[in-house]
């Protein structure tokens, strides 16, 4: 296939991957915001609004860089990429901290015994997004590896969304076959305009899945030392 089909395909790609991730997080949220967020029986820490602003953010950019690749305005693509990367950034931490917080209300108010499993998925969901967006700042230069790489970031954070559909859609233990479903769009978008498989899904997908499963068998499995290490983090 001639390279220039290529690359204006990859735009419409990624902008159409950017406009199904948004789908998907509406989708999802959509049955837990109302009773949760805007109309609540018992008040949410202001955190967790800060929280939906900046990932409902992150998602609005993906697609608005999405759309400038696509229009071809890489110039203007670049000069938001540092606000994307400050974007990106704020995401852990803030995810981290709103994961312990809302662990701590839903223990407080609802008498929760047993929150290791979802706090424990939570941090695996930052890391997931984490160390690709940083190789993504890291290979910026390198188109191939960054439009990847930041596709992978975005579709970690679709987990949530995912374990909010209805039950008898996707059980909640299923949620990263979801995230996996949107990844291996990509994967075979490369191998049928291409004929192979980028090195950034040939390595980072399976690492993926790997945490994923790992964090599914702690979640289904009473490991003490896991419960231990978030009791700690949670309550000292």
């Amino acid at each position: 296939m001639p390279i220039s089909r290529v690359k204006a395909g990859e735009g419409y790609f990624y902008f159409g991957m950017s406009l199904l991730i948004a789908v998907v997080v509406v989708y999802g949220f959509s049955h837990t915001v109302e009773r949760k967020l805007f109309h609540p029986v018992v008040a949410r820490p202001f955190l967790l609004y800060i929280h939906v602003a900046i990932f409902s953010g992150w998602v609005i950019y993906f697609i608005l860089q999405s759309a400038l690749i696509r229009k071809r305005n890489v110039r203007l693509h670049r000069r938001l990429g540092w606000f994307g990367a400050g974007l990106g950034a704020a995401i852990p931490g803030l995810g981290i901290a709103t994961a312990i917080t809302m662990a701590r209300f839903r223990v407080s108010n609802f008498h929760v015994t047993h929150v290791e499993s979802d706090l424990i998925a939570q941090f695996f969901d930052m890391i997931a997004f984490t160390i690709p967006f940083a190789l993504a700042i890291h290979w910026r230069k390198k188109p191939e590896f960054h439009r990847r790489l930041i596709l992978i970031a975005s579709c970690a954070l679709t987990s949530a969304a995912f374990g909010r559909f209805p039950t008898h859609f996707l059980p909640a233990l299923f949620a990263y076959l979801g995230v996996d479903a949107l990844i291996l769009l990509g994967v075979a978008r490369d191998v049928l305009l291409n004929r192979r498989v980028h090195p950034v899904y040939v390595y980072g997908f399976p690492s993926l899945v790997l945490g994923q499963t790992l964090v599914v068998y702690a979640g289904t499995h009473d490991w003490r030392y896991l419960s231990q290490i978030t009791r700690t983090i949670l309550f000292g």
